[in-house]
């Protein structure tokens, strides 16, 4: 059983994105997962500050929700950054919860090369939804999530699912119209399934 932290970054209640995860959280606790979701929708999560307190052995200088959620983060096996696709990238309250590792980092005295500090090492994934489906609808987020949280924070990526064509903007919700639910049971069910795969004896 995998701890998963589910993070939501914005969106309608009931919404494309919402309806996405719970698919997801569906699928993952029939595989026998503990699965907790977190909506930034209903906490306050400010951007770092770049103040540097956090370097001194202190907590975060911000008194907002962040501080409140640490314990979870260092807990989580996964941690799943769910988001609609806002001006085509992550939406502002993932990216301000994300810059927010900096405090939870470490000294590293032999960083590899573009990083400064270590981080928690967890496994990551990212579920996000889109009015559009273009080849390139998904090209700012997915290389935000490679480049910050796999190459540089150090997380490890367990996929994404990138859920275009979910209907206008100014509508309802339409995921339920696309395979994209269906989708997301399966890569919650399965997201660990080779990990718990018993050895084949030679």
């Amino acid at each position: 059983m995998k701890k998963i932290l589910i993070i939501s970054g914005g969106g309608r209640a009931n919404g494309n994105t919402a309806q996405l995860i719970k698919a997801f959280m569906e699928g993952a606790g029939e595989a026998g997962h503990q699965t907790e979701l977190i909506s930034l929708n209903k906490l306050k999560v400010n951007g770092c500050i770049g103040c540097n307190s956090c370097r001194y052995g202190k907590p975060c200088v911000q008194r907002d929700d962040f501080n409140s959620l640490v314990p979870k983060i260092k807990k989580a096996d996964l941690i799943v950054f769910a988001s609609p696709l806002y001006f085509w990238t992550i939406s502002s309250k993932i990216k301000a919860f994300i810059e927010r590792f900096y405090c939870i980092a470490e000294k590293d005295d032999n960083p590899p090369l573009g990083r400064y500090e270590k981080y928690p090492v967890r496994d990551c994934a990212l579920l996000m939804t889109a009015a559009d489906n273009y080849f390139w609808t998904f090209e700012q987020a997915v290389s935000y999530y490679n480049f910050t949280l796999v190459n540089y924070i150090g997380f490890r990526s367990r996929g994404m699912l990138l859920a275009g064509g979910c209907g206008d903007t100014n509508g309802k919700p339409q995921i339920d119209r696309t395979g994209h639910l269906a989708e997301a049971f399966e890569f919650g069910k399965r997201i660990y399934e080779e990990e718990e795969k018993p050895a084949q004896e030679g």
